[in-house]
C-alpha cells in the first residue's frame, strides 16, 4: 500500500480513492457515461481505464436505469460496482433500482445477500449550469430504509469516506459537491486508510453556537462562524457528512455546551434534511435548548439559472443572519403567527 501524501483537490481526492480500491480490491469495478475514455465529465476518473483497463472502467449508454439495475446484479454477484450517474439530476430514471432493490436487498433476502453497491453523483449547485445539473435533493434517498447517504466536503472526507463507501457491505449513494470540487486542496496521504461512516466531524469548536452543514455549505458556514468570532461569537460547526444514518450524538453534545443550533443546507426548504435534525434534537434534547432551531435554506423553488443562484444558495450574509436570530431569541419576546407557521420578529426566511 502506498502512503504518499499528495496536495490535491476534493475530485483529485475522488480519483485517488477509486485508484487505490481498483489496485487492491480486484472486485472494485466503475462505471458509467463517459468515465473511461473521457475520465468523466468533472475529470473524476481520469486515467483510470488508461491504468486498469476496459473491463474494469467501462463506458456505458446514457442509460441512467441500466446503469442502476446492472449495479445491484453486480453487487448480488460478488462484485463491487462504483456506478456514476454525469449529475444528480439525471439519476431519477435509476430510482426504481435503488430504492426499491438495492436498498432492499439485504432485507428481501434476509440477510442471503448483500448489495455493496457506491452510486456516485456531482450534485448541488453553484457551476452555473442548466436545468437538472444543479439539483440537491439528498432528503429524498436519506428517507429510504436500507440506503446510506454521504456527503464529503473537503479533499480529505473524499477520500476517506469513498473508501469507506467502496467497502461497506450495503449500498451507499455518495454525493460529491461539485462546486468546490477544486475550490481548495488539501494534503491527503493515499494510505488506504478509511474514515468512518455515520460519524459527524466537529470542523471547529465554539461554546456560543452550533452550524451544522454538509457538502458545499460547509465553506459558507465556517466563513461565517469566523466572522462571527470577530464579533466575539463562538460558533461550533458540524459536518454530519453521512446524512442517513445520521450521527446526532455529536449534535446534541454540541447543544450541551452551545444550547443554539442552526441548520445550514442549500436545498429546498420543506421536507430538507434540516427539518428531519430539528427534528431529533427537539425529540432528544429539548431541554438543551434557548431557541428553535434555525434553517438557513434553499428555497422552495427550482433551483433558478445562474444569473439568481447566488440569491438562492444560502450565503455567509444569511448563515449570519440566522445565527443571530438564534443568538436573540428570548422566551419572552411576543411572537409572530400566520401561515401556519410561528417565527421569531427578527428571523430571516429561510
Amino acid at each position: 500500500m502506498g502512503d504518499q501524501q499528495n496536495t490535491i483537490t476534493l475530485v483529485e481526492a475522488v480519483t485517488q480513492a477509486l485508484a487505490f480500491e481498483l489496485k487492491n480490491n480486484p472486485q472494485v469495478v466503475v462505471f458509467g457515461q463517459d468515465v473511461g475514455a473521457n475520465g468523466g465529465v468533472f475529470r473524476a476518473t481520469e486515467g483510470l481505464q488508461q491504468r486498469f483497463g476496459t473491463a474494469r472502467v467501462l463506458d456505458t449508454p446514457l442509460a441512467e436505469t441500466m446503469i442502476a439495475g446492472v449495479a445491484v446484479g453486480m453487487a448480488t454477484q460478488g462484485l463491487r460496482p462504483v456506478a456514476e450517474f454525469q449529475f444528480m439530476g439525471f439519476i431519477y430514471p435509476g430510482l426504481d433500482h435503488i430504492l426499491s432493490h438495492a436498498a432492499r436487498m439485504r432485507n428481501r433476502t434476509r440477510g442471503r445477500l448483500s448489495c455493496p453497491v457506491v452510486y456516485r453523483a456531482p450534485y448541488g449547485g453553484g457551476i452555473h449550469a442548466p436545468e437538472h445539473h444543479s439539483e440537491s435533493t439528498e432528503a429524498i434517498f436519506a428517507h429510504i430504509p436500507g440506503l446510506r447517504v454521504v456527503v464529503p466536503s473537503s479533499p480529505a472526507r473524499a477520500y476517506g469516506l469513498l473508501l469507506a463507501a467502496i467497502r461497506d457491505p450495503d449500498p451507499v449513494l455518495f454525493l460529491e459537491p461539485k462546486r468546490i470540487y477544486r475550490a481548495a486542496k488539501q494534503p491527503v496521504s493515499d494510505d488506504g486508510e478509511a474514515l468512518p461512516l455515520d460519524r459527524a466531524f466537529v470542523l471547529r469548536e465554539g461554546g456560543d453556537l452550533t452550524l451544522v452543514a454538509w457538502g458545499a455549505s460547509v465553506k459558507e458556514t465556517l466563513e461565517a462562524a469566523e466572522q462571527l468570532s470577530a464579533g466575539g461569537i463562538e460558533a461550533e460547526v458540524i459536518d454530519p457528512a453521512t446524512l442517513k444514518p445520521l450521527d446526532i450524538h455529536t449534535i446534541i453534545d454540541s447543544l450541551e455546551k452551545t444550547r443554539r443550533c442552526v441548520v445550514v443546507h442549500e436545498a429546498a426548504r420543506f421536507g430538507g434534511l434540516g427539518a428531519e435534525i430539528a427534528a431529533q434534537i427537539q425529540e432528544y434534547a429539548f431541554d438543551l435548548l434557548d431557541a428553535p432551531v434555525q434553517r438557513v435554506t434553499g428555497y422552495d423553488t427550482v433551483m433558478p439559472y445562474y444569473q439568481l443562484e447566488g440569491a438562492y444558495l444560502p450565503g455567509v450574509e444569511r448563515i449570519v443572519a440566522g445565527a443571530r436570530t438564534a443568538l436573540g431569541y428570548s422566551r419572552s419576546e411576543p411572537r409572530v403567527t400566520g401561515g401556519g407557521n410561528t417565527v421569531g420578529s427578527g428571523e430571516v426566511q429561510p
